[in-house]
């Protein structure tokens, strides 16, 4: 990843039969396209090669996990059970629809920990969401055993992990939705988008009405549709569709280069006594999209990230002092920093997360360095990147 790397004349071709319609808007303007419909066709590429049944395309991952919420009528008070490392779109979907995120630990796949999920339920859980960061899958034959005994929903965040699979089955498609983003330093990339996936038939209309003001998309005048209840915009572009509709051909191309990418970077690590990495559940195969490996502890991470750094190896990130991706930055979420007057279940139901115990995470995360394997790399690059990445490690442990 990203997919941005290997932009060629697959994507120019898609983007320009868009143009040439003139119309970029995903919806009505039937008569002006000449028959090109980007979204639905990424809707049914995307969803052919997830192995459901529907597909809505949205504009950004964000959107994907807020409306896959809205659609399994999650709201005011719900509470969602959410990993302590992830981004903050995660937290930020569930607020948005006035939800209430729960965080707990993650273990060593560097996802939810099922012991923590168990502890955190509470009459109030409507879902459990599971976020695949850096490539790997939570542990999720745990989590759906817990969430069919408590009766809750599984939505999977696998907006980090496209194409990797658990039990054979695609990332996104073992739980009840699946969500996934296209934004412009993923995998498969439309610039920015989003999608959800789903087997239920109601969760997929649902979607697709939230998600462009309620309509209900009944029959050939836009005008005259109605709506059945509110929606927002979340809407795709037909020109961000088109990028997306080429790239999600070239998957499988883009994997291959990241497992041959991956698996170099690997065994030059794999010798290093001090080196261990995280945990994959049984059954499942990583999208190989970051190389994820833990040190003995906090300092001698810290240590070799910045080493890294300064050795020229770019790409790796040390997520334990991340703005954008653990929890002990988010001041933001634990102070309720926001515009406006959010829903008052949310300040009932919040927990003080400044004064919670997350040493568990800690353990995990402190630990981790995560590499970004890229596809535009020459075989000559990702050998002598392995080579000076083995020796920091060496130099500086």
């Amino acid at each position: 990843m990203p997919g941005f790397e290997l932009f060629g004349e697959q994507e120019k071709k898609q983007v320009q039969e868009v143009l040439d319609t003139g119309v970029l808007m995903r919806y009505g303007f039937d008569g002006m396209r000449k028959g090109q419909w980007k979204a639905l066709e990424l809707e049914k590429a995307l969803a052919k090669r997830m192995q459901v049944e529907h597909a809505q395309l949205l504009n950004s991952g964000t959107s994907a996990l807020t409306v896959a919420l809205a659609s399994a009528g999650v709201g005011a008070g719900d509470e969602v059970i959410m990993p302590t490392f992830t981004f903050v779109a995660s937290f930020e979907s569930i607020l948005a629809i006035g939800a209430v995120p729960i965080l707990v630990d993650v273990d060593d796949t560097l996802t939810l920990s099922p012991d923590a999920v168990e502890r955190a339920i509470t009459e109030r859980t409507k879902v459990i969401m599971p976020v695949h960061m850096c490539g790997s899958m939570a542990d999720l034959k745990a989590l759906k055993f817990i969430c069919d005994t408590h009766g809750l929903l599984l939505i999977e965040d696998a907006c980090q992990a496209i194409g990797g699979t658990f039990e054979g089955k695609p990332l996104g498609s073992y739980g009840d939705l699946g969500c996934f983003s296209f934004d412009y330093v993923k995998t498969i990339t439309c610039g920015e988008g989003g999608a959800v996936i789903t087997n239920h038939e109601k969760y997929k209309i649902n979607a697709d009405r939230f998600s462009d003001h309620g309509h209900d998309h009944m029959g050939s005048d836009r005008g005259a549709e109605t709506h059945p209840f509110l929606g927002y915009n979340y809407r795709i572009s037909e020109l961000n569709a088109a990028v997306g509709l080429a790239q999600i051909e070239r998957l499988d191309e883009f994997l291959t280069i990241q497992r041959k990418n991956y698996t170099i970077l690997r065994e030059a690590l794999a010798s290093i006594p001090e080196v261990s990495f995280r945990r994959v559940p049984a059954g499942g195969e990583e999208s190989y999209a970051f190389l994820n490996f833990f040190l003995p502890d906090e300092a001698s991470a810290k240590k070799v990230h910045q080493a890294l750094g300064n050795r020229g190896v770019d790409a790796c990130f040390y997520w334990y002092d991340n703005n954008w991706h653990y929890y002990r930055k988010w001041e933001h979420l634990t102070n309720l920093k926001s515009l406006g007057k959010l829903p008052q279940e949310i300040y009932d139901q919040l927990p003080d997360y400044s004064k919670l115990d997350f040493s568990k995470s800690d353990h995990w995360v402190g630990r981790t360095i995560s590499c970004l394997v890229k596809l535009g790399w020459s075989e000559t690059d990702v050998h002598e990147r392995a080579h000076k990445m083995a020796a920091v490690i060496k130099a500086n442990i």
